[in-house]
């Protein structure tokens, strides 16, 4: 087994990066240093631990130009969007300092005489946040930063695909005076990586992945009674109903399933439409998605650019491919797009009708530029079809009833339900999902629970 990483750049198929794995006598080390550094750091004031990982976001960001060339180059994002998950980093970070103060407050249960009585949030210990590559550092940051806020120490295993987002995180804490040991990164094999995770001095491994990987986390970490939450696949649905507003729900749908090349858990894979819209959203989609510019992501001008890797790309022809034998219509001539060829990553967008879910392509993930529309006769369907997934990470409902829209939401089997967006993450919001989507939640308040324990405090008072 090779002993280094090689990281191919989807841009021209070069390495890109290159470095060493890991070695088990380096794991050992980390794992000691980050125990004995977390027993400083959970013990320094919250408001001290606060004003130092605000100075490592200004570290970061000042380096945003950086980073966001080294996204693209790394995963294939076009440069026009990349600086985006910069700012999507801070807007993140900072949002879950400014409500640490709040969210870590010891819990009063209420007054009781002669007793004083309170259950504080005390951190786990040590982290091993597992990120991976198609947004490097949105995916990171939701676990790394808050585990780091709560007083955990963090080791951070980063994808083969994006190396240099775990240098940077480090450079970052090291700038700001973060001590030594509290955050480190490595970069290990999966053999490694589940001796990381079954390592007894991890206490809680934050998972960003593929279903198969995240019951690879449940079977490592059964060993050593670590915790887990998992951020796993997602087959997202929306549903357009007859009073949406058309042209609203065209442009924000076409977005959201074509946006960073489709490569996204979130992302829009399957939408349903009220049969009286069906042809006009149809029609206004096709005509969005032609418009894009699929080539090089170093252009400015690019849109959309290349998957991951060519194997990703034909995972998602291959699904169109099927799809289309089984009587699927794709309404997208891929000929039309000079970049897109067989053989490489670099794979144009793709519109399906008359397709149903006896169709891959509409209940396996599709992690790439494809989105298959069915028409609906009602909300029933509509609810039924949505929730006809193994997955549940997102649903997005387009409608000018907003209270009709909460109900049927009540109804649908997913972390997240959306109103005339999708495709976002809001920080104030717990980031969640249900079935093969995972389990645990990262941001907002409730996200501290997952990175903390509960301690019971039961005083008598006699004097």
């Amino acid at each position: 087994m090779s002993d280094t990483l090689k990281t191919i750049s989807p841009v021209d198929g070069r390495v890109y990066v290159e470095r060493p794995l890991e070695s088990a006598a380096g794991i050992d080390r980390a794992l000691d240093s980050a125990q004995r550094a977390q027993l400083a750091w959970r013990s320094a004031p919250l408001s001290a631990r606060l004003h130092t990982l605000g100075r490592a976001v200004d570290a970061f960001v000042a380096k945003a130009s950086d980073i966001a060339a080294e996204i693209t180059w790394q995963m294939g994002r076009p440069i026009r969007h990349s600086p985006g998950e910069v700012g999507g980093f801070e807007d993140r970070a900072r949002y879950m300092l400014g409500i640490a103060p709040q969210a870590l407050a010891a819990v009063q249960p209420g007054d009781k005489p002669g007793f004083e009585r309170q259950i504080k949030r005390v951190p786990l210990g040590v982290v091993a946040v597992v990120a991976p590559w198609n947004y490097p550092y949105l995916t990171a940051v939701n676990a790394v930063l808050p585990a780091l806020i709560a007083g955990n120490a963090v080791l951070l295993k980063h994808s083969h695909q994006t190396p240099l987002c775990a240098e940077r995180f480090l450079e970052a804490f090291a700038t700001a005076g973060v001590p030594a040991g509290v955050f480190q990164y490595l970069h290990l094999s999966h053999a490694d990586t589940a001796r990381l995770m079954a390592d007894r001095r991890v206490a809680n491994v934050c998972f960003t992945g593929s279903v198969s990987g995240g019951k690879a986390v449940v079977s490592a970490t059964a060993s050593g009674f670590a915790t887990s939450g998992l951020e796993l696949g997602g087959k997202d649905p929306a549903y357009v109903r007859a009073d949406a507003d058309l042209a609203h729900a065209v442009e924000s749908l076409t977005d959201g399933a074509f946006f960073n090349a489709g490569q996204s858990c979130c992302g829009i894979k399957r939408i349903y439409v009220a049969a009286a819209r069906y042809d006009e959203f149809v029609s206004g989609v096709v005509e969005l998605a032609r418009q894009y510019r699929l080539g090089s992501p170093l252009d400015p001008q690019t849109t959309l650019g290349p998957l991951v890797r060519t194997a990703a790309a034909d995972a998602v022809r291959s699904q169109v491919q099927q799809a289309v034998a089984c009587g699927a219509r794709a309404l997208i001539d891929e000929a039309s797009f000079a970049a897109s060829a067989a053989g490489t990553p670099y794979l144009a967008p793709q519109v399906l009708v008359g397709v149903d879910h006896s169709m891959a392509i509409m209940r396996e993930e599709t992690f790439g530029p494809a989105v298959g529309i069915m028409k609906v006769a009602s909300d029933e369907e509509a609810v039924q079809l949505m929730n006809d997934s193994r997955f549940g990470l997102t649903a997005a409902i387009y409608s000018n009833d907003a209270q009709r829209a909460e109900a049927l939401g009540d109804e649908l089997e997913t972390g997240t339900v959306f109103l005339n967006r999708c495709d976002y993450l809001d920080p104030a919001l717990a980031w969640t999902g249900v079935k093969d989507s995972g389990r645990g939640c990262t941001l907002s308040r409730v996200g501290f629970e997952q990175l903390t324990r509960p301690k019971s405090y039961h005083f008598r008072i006699t004097t």
